[in-house]
C-alpha cells in the first residue's frame, strides 16, 4: 500500500490472532525504523525483538498482562540509550571525515556534541552559559542536562517506532504500542545499562475480529493544526 493509506490503515490493535508474521516481515520493518530521522544523527537507539519464550512471559506480566502483550506474535522494545552518543559521535566524526565534509560539520562533533552530551558535571555551566547567551541573541538552550540529554534520545526512538509501525502496517500486519508496563522490570530483564529509558512496547500480529473497538476516533482537525 502506499504511504498515506498505510497512515490511514493503521491502528492500535488491542488483540491479535494467532496467524504468524514472517520473519522476513519485521527484519523489514526493523530496517525501516533505523532509517528514521533522529537529532544530530547519533541514533541512540535500540529495538530489542524478543523472540526467547520465557523472556516473552516476563515480558507479558512486565507489560501488565495486556491482551495486546498476551496475544501478540511479535514484540519489540524501543529503547531510547543515550550511553551510545560517544560511540556514534566518533563513527560520525569518521566518515565525514571519510566523504571531505567541510570543516564546520567535523567541528560540530568535534567540540559541540561532546560539550552537549559529555561534560555531564559542568551542567549548571551549562546552564548558565545557553540562558546568557539567550540574553542576546537565539540559543538552543539544551540539552545542558542528563535529563535533557535522555528527552532527546526519547523523541528520537519515538520517530524510529512511528517508522517500524508504518512498515509492518504497509506490508498488511497490525502492531500496538503500549506504554503500559513496569519500566524498571523491562530493563532488568533486557539487561539495560543505566540511563537507558523504555519508550515504549510495540505488540505485532494480525488483528482479531475484536481486535479494534470501533471506529478510529481523532478530535477536529482545527483543535491541533493551528495557522500563526
Amino acid at each position: 500500500m502506499d504511504f498515506f493509506e498505510a497512515v490511514a490503515t493503521r491502528r492500535s490493535v488491542r488483540e491479535f490472532t494467532t496467524d504468524k508474521i514472517p520473519a522476513g516481515v519485521v527484519d523489514k520493518a526493523l530496517d525501516a525504523a533505523v532509517l528514521a530521522p533522529n537529532s544530530s544523527n547519533m541514533q541512540t537507539w535500540e529495538f530489542h525483538w524478543v523472540q526467547d519464550p520465557a523472556k516473552r512471559e516476563r515480558l507479558t506480566a512486565a507489560c501488565l498482562g495486556q491482551t495486546a502483550a498476551r496475544t501478540a506474535q511479535e514484540i519489540v522494545v524501543a529503547v531510547a540509550n543515550p550511553g551510545k552518543w560517544k560511540a556514534h559521535n566518533d563513527q560520525n566524526r569518521a566518515w565525514l571525515k571519510g566523504v571531505g565534509a567541510p570543516a564546520s560539520a567535523l567541528q560540530y562533533y568535534e567540540k559541540l556534541m561532546p560539550f552537549l552530551y559529555g561534560m555531564q558535571l559542568l551542567a549548571p555551566l551549562k546552564w548558565l552559559l545557553f540562558n546568557a547567551m539567550g540574553l542576546f541573541k537565539p540559543t538552543p538552550r539544551k540539552p545542558w542536562s542528563p535529563r535533557d540529554r535522555q528527552e532527546v534520545c526519547i523523541k528520537s526512538c519515538a520517530l524510529g517506532c512511528e517508522n517500524f509501525m508504518l512498515a509492518m502496517t504497509a506490508q498488511g500486519f497490525d502492531t500496538c504500542p503500549m506504554e503500559g508496563f513496569d519500566e524498571r522490570r523491562l530493563a532488568k530483564l533486557l539487561g539495560l545499562p543505566w540511563g537507558a529509558r523504555v519508550v515504549m512496547v510495540i505488540a505485532a500480529g494480525t488483528r482479531a475480529p475484536n481486535g479494534v473497538w470501533g471506529q478510529q476516533k481523532r478530535v477536529a482537525r482545527e483543535r491541533v493544526v493551528i495557522k500563526v
